[in-house]
């Protein structure tokens, strides 16, 4: 029986982690153990940096929502918590958006929450 080797799926192995550390620092984009572990933490640090990005923007616009509401005589919790008591169902996203462009319609969504809270 003929002696296997396993030669092109390695190959194709490390080929393709070489090719992700591209860039890398010194042997971490040479050498083969070193370019496994450099990998594995860029793909652990990616996967921590998505969710804390999503954490950041929330985050701001928070800030956004706060400071267009303290222009406007009010605080962010009260405003938050007058928009669930008129059942206005509009996300900080999209509430941040219209305060930063259209400070216009966001005094409306601020009038109708503070007179929810009366």
């Amino acid at each position: 029986m003929p002696r296997v080797t396993f030669a092109v799926p390695s190959r194709k192995r490390r080929k393709r982690a070489l090719e992700r550390a591209k860039g890398f620092y010194g042997a971490s984009s040479k050498q083969i153990r070193t370019v496994y572990d450099a990998v594995d933490k860029a793909n652990a640090n990616a996967y921590i940096g998505r969710k804390l990005k999503k954490r950041e923007y929330r985050g701001l616009w928070t800030i956004r929502i706060n400071a267009a509401c303290r222009s406007l005589g009010t605080t962010y919790s009260k405003f938050i918590n007058g928009l669930k008591k008129a059942q206005i169902n509009v996300n900080r996203k999209v509430l941040a958006d219209v305060a930063v462009k259209d400070p216009e319609a966001f005094k409306v969504f601020v009038e109708k929450a503070m007179a929810a809270l009366k």
